[in-house]
């Protein structure tokens, strides 16, 4: 399935005519959205016969989801530090609970494929973003995934480790499941502890909470941005989303210990990569 007609509501985004009023208004909201909190959707990009072939993909691979309960705090760590305080971010382990259908998984006759290696959607996604160059996610186990969380998961309070992440919701769970974030909670020189510890421990200053329908796509800039998808209760139906990642530079590899922690494995590619690695920053991960 890789017509796009059949996949994207072309009508309302024409992703294929990006010299139209309405792809140049939808990249203008988007980018005030991302100017504003860190978060852009685009309602209803995927058509509602496409949302029900991701979901029926999703469901035949279902069965190579990678599940994992881990303590973890925000950075994915697992382990205390002494070097910090208990009541400190860093000590703060909550339960992860949740599972990823990995890249390898997928075929490339798929509706999946077809969507996140579309190169009208990269084209729109790097208009919206404002970046120069845009680039599918090289990484053969993270680049294009699903995230499954089955009744009684949830994925706590964390930061991702890319600068940005497009998700699209395909199942909504009946009860729970819902994506919160605080914008702009750390920067490259303030890691913001004091306040990321008080929403650790339930506070909700700042906390946004998304009305994500099957469809939507999301934009978010999540490596500056504290967030979680809450519980989804044991009497409910799973959240399933599409995890669509892309990257300024092309050939790039993710890390191996997020690797192993989301996939419970790893390849050569990341091991080769993890050798040459440069990082961008000097945030914690």
């Amino acid at each position: 399935m890789n017509d796009l007609r059949a996949l994207i509501n072309l009508e309302r985004y024409p992703l294929d005519q990006p010299d139209t009023a309405a792809y140049r208004a939808a990249i203008s909201a988007a980018r005030d959205d991302l100017s504003d909190g860190g978060c852009a959707i685009i309602r209803d990009l995927v058509r509602p016969e496409a949302v029900e072939t991701l979901s029926a993909e999703i469901n035949d691979r279902k069965s190579t989801t990678h599940f994992s309960t881990q303590l973890i705090n925000p950075y994915f760590h697992t382990v205390r530090d002494d070097a910090f305080p208990d009541r400190h971010p860093i000590n703060t382990f909550i339960e992860r609970s949740s599972g990823f259908i990995p890249g390898d998984s997928w075929c490339l006759d798929d509706a999946m494929t077809s969507l996140f290696r579309s190169p009208e959607l990269t084209s729109f996604l790097k208009q919206c973003l404002g970046v120069p160059t845009l680039h599918c996610y090289a990484d053969p186990l993270a680049g294009l995934t699903a995230n499954v969380l089955d009744p009684g998961q949830q994925f706590t309070w964390h930061f991702d480790t890319n600068e940005f992440a497009v998700t699209v919701l395909v199942d909504e769970a009946d009860v729970g499941g819902l994506f919160e974030y605080v914008p702009a909670i750390r920067s490259t020189t303030d890691e913001g502890f004091d306040t990321i510890q008080a929403v650790l421990e339930g506070g909700r200053e700042g906390v946004r909470t998304l009305d994500l329908r099957p469809g939507d796509l999301q934009i978010f800039r999540g490596r500056h941005s504290l967030h979680r998808v809450t519980r989804v209760p044991e009497n409910s139906s799973a959240r399933h989303a599409a995890i669509f990642a892309y990257t300024l530079e092309p050939g790039v590899i993710g890390r191996v210990e997020r690797t192993r922690q989301l996939f419970g494995r790893v390849l050569p590619e990341h091991v080769r990569a993890e050798n040459k690695r440069v990082r961008s920053d000097a945030l914690l991960d």
